[in-house]
C-alpha cells in the first residue's frame, strides 16, 4: 500500500467507528440520565460548529448568537401556540424556524458588519440583551417571564431522550458537512481572507460585506434551528434560558478549547464542556452558586494562556512531533538524484547541478548582482 494513501485510510477507519459509537450511543446506554448528556451535547455540537462557520473562518468574535437560538425556540412556540399544533407536526415548521432565524440575521448583520472585530462585539452583545429585555416586556406575545410551555408529545418516557438525541446528531452531522464544504469552497477561501487582512482582501476583489453577511445568515439559521430543538426537548423556554448570557460564553469557549477556525475544533470542545458544566451542576458543592461559572472562567484563561489554538492543532503539533523524533520531519531527496527523477550516472547528475547553479545562483550571489545594480 502507498505510504501517501495510510493517513486517508486511519481518517476513514476512525470516522466509521466514531460514527458507529454515536448511533449505538442511546441502545447501549439506555439510562435517561446519560443519554440527556448526550441529546445537549449534540445540540452544542450543532451550535459551536455553526457558530465557527461564521466567527470561526471570519475572525468576528460574536457573543450574540444566542439571539438565534432563542429566537428559534421562540419562534416554533408561538407559531406552535397560534396554529394549535401538536405532536411530531410541531418539526414541520423547522423551516419557518430557519427564515426567521436567516430574517434577524440579515438586519443583525446589516448594522453590526458595518464595523470591525472588537466593535462587532460589543454590538452583539448590545443586541442580545435587547432581544432578552423584549422577551421579558413582550408578555402578549412572549409570555413574559413565565415564557411558552411546548406542544405536547405523545412519546413513551422510558425513551423519550432517544428520537431527540438522533434528531440533534442528524442536525449536528449536517452542520459539520455544512463547515467541511463553506471551509473547502472558494467561499470559504474569501472568508479566511477577510480573517487574515479585511482590507487586502477588499482590494483583491473579495466583497467583504456580501460574503460576511452570507456566513452570518447560515450560521443564524442553523442555530435558530437547533434552538427550537432544544425548546421542544426541555419542554419550555424562558427569556433567561433562551436568552442566557452564558450560552455565548460557554460557545466561544467550546471552540477556543478545541481550536478557533478548524472544523473538529468546536466538535471536541463541545463534547467535553457541556457534558462537564451539565456533571458541575449536579454537584452540590458547585450548584445554586457562581463556582462553576468561576471555574469555567478560569478554564477559559488557562486555554487562551497556554493552548491559545486549542487542544485539536496543540495535539496535532505533538503528535506530528511523537512521529518525526530523531529523523527530520521531511525526507531529504537522495544524494546524485537529477532533478525531475532523469535517469544518468555521475556524470550527469554533475551536469544537471551545474545548470541548475546556472539557472538559480545562490543567495550570496544574487545579493552580489543585486548590489552591483
Amino acid at each position: 500500500m502507498n505510504r501517501g494513501s495510510r493517513p486517508w485510510l486511519v481518517r476513514a477507519v476512525l470516522l466509521v467507528l466514531l460514527v458507529a459509537v454515536t448511533v449505538a450511543f442511546p441502545k447501549v446506554f439506555t439510562n435517561p440520565a446519560v443519554t440527556n448528556y448526550g441529546v445537549l451535547a449534540l445540540i452544542f455540537v450543532t451550535v459551536a460548529s455553526a457558530w465557527n462557520i461564521f466567527s470561526g473562518n471570519s475572525g468576528y468574535i460574536s457573543l450574540g448568537h444566542a439571539v438565534f437560538f432563542g429566537s428559534g425556540a421562540y419562534a416554533m412556540g408561538i407559531a406552535a401556540r397560534d396554529w394549535n399544533v401538536q405532536g411530531t407536526t410541531v418539526f414541520a415548521l423547522l423551516p419557518l424556524v430557519a427564515a426567521v432565524g436567516a430574517v434577524i440575521a440579515v438586519i443583525f448583520g446589516l448594522i453590526a458588519l458595518r464595523v470591525r472585530r472588537h466593535t462587532f462585539i460589543v454590538i452583539t452583545i448590545a443586541v442580545f440583551f435587547i432581544f432578552q429585555l423584549a422577551a421579558f416586556n413582550l408578555r402578549s406575545f412572549t409570555g413574559g417571564s413565565a415564557g411558552l410551555n411546548s406542544p405536547f408529545l405523545n412519546w413513551p418516557s422510558s425513551g423519550y431522550n432517544t428520537p431527540f438525541y438522533y434528531i440533534a446528531l442528524a442536525f449536528a452531522g449536517a452542520t459539520i458537512a455544512i463547515a467541511v464544504a463553506v471551509r473547502r469552497s472558494r467561499f470559504g477561501l474569501q472568508l479566511r481572507a477577510i480573517r487574515d487582512d479585511e482590507d487586502r482582501a477588499r482590494g483583491l476583489g473579495v466583497r467583504a460585506m456580501r460574503v460576511k453577511l452570507t456566513a452570518f445568515v447560515l450560521s443564524g439559521a442553523i442555530t435558530a434551528m437547533i434552538g427550537s430543538v432544544w425548546f421542544y426537548y426541555i419542554n419550555q423556554v424562558e427569556p433567561q434560558t433562551g436568552f442566557d448570557p452564558l450560552f455565548d460564553l460557554l460557545v466561544v469557549l467550546m471552540a477556543f478549547l478545541g481550536g478557533y477556525g478548524t472544523i473538529a475544533g468546536p466538535v471536541v470542545g463541545a463534547l467535553i464542556i457541556e457534558p462537564g458544566t451539565l456533571w458541575l451542576n449536579t454537584q452540590p458543592q458547585f450548584s445554586g452558586g457562581y463556582l462553576s461559572e468561576i471555574l469555567l472562567g478560569t478554564v477559559f484563561l488557562v486555554i487562551v494562556l497556554f493552548v491559545p489554538r486549542g487542544i485539536v492543532s496543540t495535539g496535532g503539533e505533538w503528535i506530528t512531533r511523537l512521529r518525526t523524533r530523531g529523523r527530520p520531519a521531511v525526507v531529504p531527496a537522495a544524494a546524485g538524484a537529477v532533478p525531475g527523477g532523469s535517469p544518468g550516472g555521475p556524470a550527469a547528475a554533475s551536469t544537471a547541478s551545474t545548470a541548475d547553479a546556472t539557472k538559480y545562483p545562490p543567495p550570496a550571489s544574487r545579493a552580489s548582482k543585486g548590489g552591483a545594480r
